[in-house]
C-alpha cells in the first residue's frame, strides 16, 4: 500500500475521534503559536531598539570627562571637568577621519513662553550636531556657523518642549520669543520627533549655539562632552587611539596616570544592545519550543492508546494480507497529520497574536516568516519523531495474538 493510499484511511480514523484529535493537537497549537508570537515580539523589539540607537548616531564617538579605568578610588566618567572646547578643536584638526565634531555644554533650565513654562534640558552645540545626531527640522531651520560665531540668541526646540510651550500649534513656535534662565531667545526651528531613547525623552530639549551657551547661559570654558563622527567604520579604532594620545598630551598626563577622560563608541553600544535583544528572543523562543516537545509526547501517548484500542483491527488487516509496513505507514501518517494540523492552526493563532499586539498593547512586532517556516517544519518532524514508536509497535503485532485481543 503506497503512502498516498494510507492518507484517506488515516484521516478517516482521526475524523472518527474528533474530540481526542483536537485535544491531542492543542500542545502543538500552543507551542507553534507561542514560538511565532514571541519571535515576532522579540524581532519587533529588536528593530525598535535599533531605530532608537540609530538616533544616537552611527560611527559616533563620545568623549566625556573622568576615567573609568585603573584601580583604586577614581572619578567616574562624566564626574570631572577636564574637557574644554579647545580639546574639541584640537581633535577636529589633528586627528584623521573626523567627519564632524562639536563640544557640548548643557544643563537643566526653566523655559518660559508667554504664560507657559517648561523645565527641560538646554544644550549648547555647534551646527554640525544636527548631522551627528541625525536630527530633522520639522519647521523653520537649524542655526548656522554664523549664529554660533556671533553668539546669537536663537534656539531650536524639541517636539516635547514646543508642544508644552505652544500647545495649540507647536510649529507656530518659529519666530516666537522664549526666555531661558531669563535670557531672551528667538525660536528659529522645531525638530521632528524622535521619541523616547535610552536617556529619556529625546524630544525634551532646547538646542542653542555653542558660543551662545558659553557666553550668555553657562559662563564656563569647560564642556560636558565632545561628540564626533568618524567618516568610515574602519577608522574608528585608529582614530580612538589618536584621540587618546592627543588628549593625554594636552592634559599633560604622564605614563602610569589614568586618562582623565573616557571615549565611548556608539557602535559598540548598538552591537551590545542588539546582541542582548537577540539572545533574549532566542531564549524565550526556546522556552516556547519546549511546549512543542510536550505536544509531541502527547501525540505519542494518544497514538499508543490508539494502537491498543485498535489491536483487533490491526490483526484483521494483517490476516487478510496487509503488510507490516502498511500498518506502520498508516499510524505514522496519522501522527504526522495530527502534528501538521496543529502546526497550521498554531501558525494562524501565532500570526493573529503578533498582528494584534501592536493594537492591543502598543508593542512593536515584526512578522517572523523564518520562524513560521521553522515552526511548521519542526511540527512535521515532531509528528515523525514521536509517531514512529507507536507506528512500529502497531506494525510488529502478531496477527494471531491481535485477533484474540478483546
Amino acid at each position: 500500500m503506497r503512502i498516498l493510499h494510507t492518507i484517506p484511511s488515516a484521516l478517516e480514523s482521526l475524523r472518527a475521534n474528533k474530540g481526542r484529535s483536537i485535544l491531542t493537537t492543542l500542545g502543538i497549537i500552543i507551542g507553534v503559536a507561542a514560538v511565532i508570537a514571541i519571535v515576532a515580539l522579540g524581532e519587533g523589539a529588536s528593530a525598535n531598539v535599533s531605530d532608537r540607537l540609530q538616533g544616537l548616531g552611527v560611527n559616533v564617538l563620545t568623549i566625556v570627562p573622568g576615567s573609568t579605568q585603573g584601580g583604586g578610588a577614581r572619578a567616574g566618567a562624566g564626574s570631572q571637568v577636564t574637557l574644554k572646547a579647545a580639546d574639541a578643536d584640537a581633535v577636529g584638526t589633528k586627528v584623521d577621519g573626523i567627519a564632524g565634531i562639536t563640544p557640548i555644554v548643557g544643563g537643566n533650565a526653566q523655559v518660559i513662553a508667554g504664560n507657559e513654562n517648561w523645565s527641560t534640558r538646554v544644550q549648547s552645540v555647534r551646527p554640525v550636531y544636527q548631522q551627528l545626531q541625525d536630527w530633522t527640522v520639522e519647521a523653520g531651520t537649524f542655526f548656522t556657523d554664523q549664529d554660533d560665531t556671533a553668539a546669537s540668541n536663537v534656539a531650536v526646540l524639541g517636539q516635547t518642549v514646543a508642544s508644552n510651550l505652544f500647545p495649540s500649534d507647536p510649529d507656530s513656535a518659529v519666530g516666537r520669543l522664549i526666555r531661558v534662565r531669563n535670557v531672551p531667545f528667538t525660536v528659529i526651528g522645531v525638530l521632528a520627533s524622535k521619541g523616547s531613547g535610552f536617556g529619556g525623552d529625546q524630544d525634551d530639549v532646547v538646542l542653542i549655539p555653542f558660543r551662545t551657551g558659553q557666553v550668555r547661559l553657562f559662563g564656563s570654558q569647560n564642556v560636558g562632552q565632545i561628540l564626533l563622527q568618524i567618516s568610515d567604520p574602519s577608522l574608528i579604532d585608529p582614530a580612538t587611539r589618536d584621540i587618546q594620545q592627543l588628549l593625554r598630551a594636552r592634559h599633560e598626563l604622564h605614563a602610569g596616570q589614568n586618562d582623565d577622560f573616557t571615549i565611548r563608541n556608539n557602535n559598540d553600544v548598538i552591537s551590545r544592545v542588539q546582541g542582548v535583544s537577540q539572545t533574549m528572543t532566542l531564549l524565550l523562543g526556546g522556552v516556547a519550543a519546549v511546549s512543542l516537545v510536550v505536544g509531541g509526547i502527547g501525540i505519542m501517548n494518544i497514538m499508543l492508546v490508539s494502537v491498543t484500542e485498535r489491536t483487533r483491527e490491526i490483526g484483521i488487516r494483517l490476516a487478510i494480507g496487509a503488510q507490516p509496513r502498511d500498518i506502520l505507514m498508516q499510524f505514522l501518517v496519522e501522527a504526522v497529520v495530527l502534528s501538521l494540523l496543529g502546526g497550521i492552526v498554531g501558525i494562524l493563532v501565532g500570526l493573529g497574536v503578533a498582528l494584534s499586539l501592536p493594537a492591543l498593547a502598543g508593542w512593536a512586532t515584526a512578522l517572523p516568516w523564518n520562524a513560521v517556516v521553522l515552526a511548521f517544519g519542526f511540527s512535521a518532524l515532531i509528528g515523525v519523531f514521536f509517531g514512529i514508536y507507536p507506528a512500529r509497535k502497531a506494525s510488529q503485532l502478531d496477527p494471531i495474538v491481535a485477533l484474540r485481543y478483546e
